[in-house]
């Protein structure tokens, strides 16, 4: 892809702005106000060491903080804090008083929250309740909840005991469920009567009562009251507050645990296969997010965050934990476009919000529709938006500072379920150019290499492999049930987590990403690297036509994939168009004329053809592989993962008769 003929300065922080910031503070402290970054990678214990000080871990740190893999042994088995000791309900519940740690809004505009005090005793008393249930340290507690204060609650009362947490928003199917808490087996399931999405009431007992069929090793099913779903039998359900409230007289303070000990279970997307159960270690994630809230988005005390996610996605685990930095999560549970729009940035004035968290879809999607918030919103306290999910297009960053706030930090992040955490991000002591993440986060040697896995940062705008060059503390235990039953084990990885990572690019850590690095040193993620294209042997990214395609104002989305023709493989490229709009000769050959002259001839689709809806998983991700496979005649795998897969038939059928 050729860089953008311009890549120009969207924002900068003021020098008051920059010098108050926790990022220069600890720079300055240090003696590498120039070079912070490059020593953080070059003296990983020191550096670990300082974050665990200046972002206040509570705990017992240990006389290490990093001890590398020995000679010859896998990147995966070196170690962080091997001697430390803590707790999550710690770390999270440093706070005290009358104060709002939660706040949950749901979409008719219901508004509840907890104090720290009232969070504590709670969360204390959920523990003995689940004590009662014989949970103990490694069982599994998991949560078919929506984004709400109860599964925030159910997820320190389980970490208070060294509990294993897992979770799942209710719009998942049943098997889609046991897909994900079927492998790891869990003790007690805390589950939703229904929710409501979009102006629509949706009935999860029906749905509950075969899951808890299909989870024979569960001993008791807590069920939350949410909405009105109409008559069921609610026999042998326990009663969300009755449970609550039976362990409120022994209330069980929290255990400290090891650096490595298991806290979430999070899963791959299933598009090509069975969920992988990513288990994730509780020192790892925890230090890694209070690293990227209070350096890199500059997160204070008292600060009030919120970020449009579901309990599905990795960016729930990462909202809540804003709480270990004494910031209020405020939790929404619904459509962000009921009733409009700008129901988000209503939100923003209403809770006082200093950081929204929304997808670049959601940011295209306003975009698209015209919404201009800076003149119907005061947005006063918002300084900084997170983006993330997909690649943030140019017009995307332009839109952020034209039509939300001027002098906003825009942090596009990127990262994954697989660590849980950002391998590049947001910096609030640097500008922010059009189009670019601003830089790698610290503590981790992300690069771009090519297919000879040399470094491409001196080559910007050539686009290779995502890596990570060094471990890094949210490193996976691994996989659930990899090689052998049950839980991982770091020091003898099985073989699916080893080829997940560690086999693409021999001595790193391979997310799986197409990326480049700009002159800035910033950083441009083109898309998923196992879908890049090959038409004639030559390796493209999706992301480079995307970011070309979604630029165009008749566009809502897009999807490319490769189709299989003539021996050779064709770029296909689907377009879902405006209301009001349709394919025509001229719109598309207009599309082919911006891909040509921005990317290149051979980025040119062969094939543009106008669809009503696109394939996505239930976090609203597009599915490129799934499609892919369908069109080409390979069977889809774990369709239940796909919240539309009806509309890959119809895709298919279109491709069909255009061969």
């Amino acid at each position: 892809m050729t860089e953008s003929l311009a890549n120009p300065l969207l924002w900068q922080p003021s020098p008051e702005e920059r010098q108050s910031s926790a990022m220069h503070q600890l720079a300055k402290r240090l003696g590498h106000e120039n070079d912070l970054y490059e020593w953080s990678v070059s003296q990983p214990e020191a550096f670990w060491s300082e974050v665990w000080d200046e972002c206040a871990v509570v705990g017992e740190m240990g006389s290490r903080a990093f001890v590398p893999a020995a000679n010859g042994a896998r990147m995966s088995t070196a170690r962080f804090f091997p001697d430390a000791s803590l707790s999550v309900v710690e770390n999270f519940l440093q706070q005290s008083g009358s104060g709002e740690a939660l706040v949950a809004i749901d979409e008719v505009g219901n508004r509840r929250n907890r104090s720290w005090d009232e969070l504590r005793q709670r969360v204390a008393a959920i523990a003995s309740a689940l004590q009662q249930c014989g949970v103990g340290a490694g069982d599994r507690v998991v949560a078919w909840l929506p984004n709400s204060i109860e599964v925030v609650e159910v997820m320190l009362g389980a970490a208070s005991l060294g509990a294993v947490f897992s979770s799942a928003s209710p719009d998942f199917g049943v098997n889609g469920v046991l897909d994900r808490f079927g492998q790891i087996e869990p003790k007690v399931l805390v589950a939703i009567d229904g929710y409501r999405y979009n102006g629509k009431d949706f009935d999860c007992l029906q749905r509950l009562s075969e899951i808890r069929a299909g989870l024979p090793t569960v001993v008791a099913t807590i069920l939350v009251s949410n909405v009105s779903v109409g008559e069921h039998d609610r026999s042998g359900y326990v009663d969300y507050e009755t449970f609550v409230q039976s362990g409120a007289a022994t209330p069980v303070a929290p255990k400290r645990f090891a650096f490595d000990h298991p806290w979430y279970v999070l899963y791959s997307s299933g598009t090509t296969g069975v969920p992988k159960c990513i288990v994730h270690r509780t020192g790892g994630v925890l230090i890694q997010h209070m690293k990227e809230h209070q350096l890199h988005c500059n997160l204070r005390v008292g600060d009030r965050v919120m970020y449009f996610t579901t309990t599905g996605w990795m960016m729930w685990n990462w909202l809540v934990s804003v709480l270990a930095s004494g910031a209020t999560a405020i939790l929404f549970d619904g459509a962000p476009t009921s009733p409009n729009m700008d129901r988000l940035f209503d939100l923003v004035d209403q809770e006082s919000i200093t950081l929204l968290g929304v997808s670049a879809k959601y940011i295209d999607s306003a975009r698209k529709a015209g919404v201009n918030p800076s003149a119907t919103h005061k947005l006063t306290s918002l300084r900084t938006v997170c983006s993330t999910g997909s690649p943030l297009s140019p017009d995307g960053f332009s839109w952020v500072y034209e039509a939300v706030k001027s002098d906003v930090h825009l942090a596009s992040i990127s990262g994954g379920t697989d660590l849980c955490a950002c391998f590049v991000g947001g910096d609030p002591t640097k500008p922010v150019y059009r189009g670019e993440i601003q830089g790698p986060m610290l503590g981790m040697a992300s690069d771009a290499v090519d297919d000879n896995y040399r470094s491409l940062r001196d080559r910007p705008s050539v686009a290779g492999e995502l890596v990570c060059r060094q471990p890094f503390p949210s490193m996976p235990l691994g996989f659930w049930n990899d090689g052998k039953p049950g839980q991982p084990d770091p020091m003898h990885p099985g073989p699916k987590f080893l080829s997940a990572y560690f086999e693409r690019v021999p001595g790193m850590w391979a997310q799986g990403d197409f990326a480049s690095w700009t002159k800035q040193q910033g950083m441009v993620i083109h898309g998923r690297s196992d879908t890049t294209l090959n038409p004639g042997g030559v390796r493209i990214g999706t992301g480079e036509i995307y970011r070309v395609v979604e630029q165009h104002p008749d566009v809502v989305e897009s999807l490319v994939f490769g189709q299989e023709h003539d021996n050779d493989v064709r770029i296909v490229l689907l377009v879902r168009l405006m209301n009001d709009k349709a394919l025509d000769e001229t719109l598309i050959a207009d599309l082919k004329q911006r891909i040509r002259t921005t990317c290149t001839p051979r980025h040119v689709p062969a094939l543009v053809v106008q669809v009503d809806d696109l394939p996505r998983t239930r976090s609203n991700k597009l599915v490129e592989l799934a499609l892919a496979d369908a069109v080409n005649g390979r069977p889809v795998r774990n369709a239940e993962a796909i919240a539309n897969p009806e509309c890959i038939d119809r895709i298919v059928e279109t491709l069909n008769s255009s061969r």
